[in-house]
């Protein structure tokens, strides 16, 4: 694996951990689920609204790229 595949791997862990832990915390006080149910909801939300981040070579070498739902395109990120 290449730095920049590493970092991207990184970053979607990050985001991923970030996203579970917060939709986890705001399923458990604002719905009535209960159990099992709780941690499956928001790994569900957490892997659909979370980033995608991507590590591609291109002519100019490699480069970090990065696709969200809440943004229009495919933004560089190094």
């Amino acid at each position: 694996m290449t730095k920049l595949q590493v970092r991207a791997f990184l970053y979607q862990l990050g985001t991923f951990a970030i996203l579970f832990i917060l939709g986890r915390f705001i399923i458990a006080q604002y719905t009535g689920l209960t159990g099992i149910w709780i941690p499956m909801t928001s790994f569900v939300v957490a892997t659909i609204i979370g980033p995608k981040f991507q590590a591609v070579k291109t002519k100019d070498g490699e480069k970090l790229f990065m696709k969200w739902i809440f943004i229009k395109g495919i933004r560089i990120i190094g």
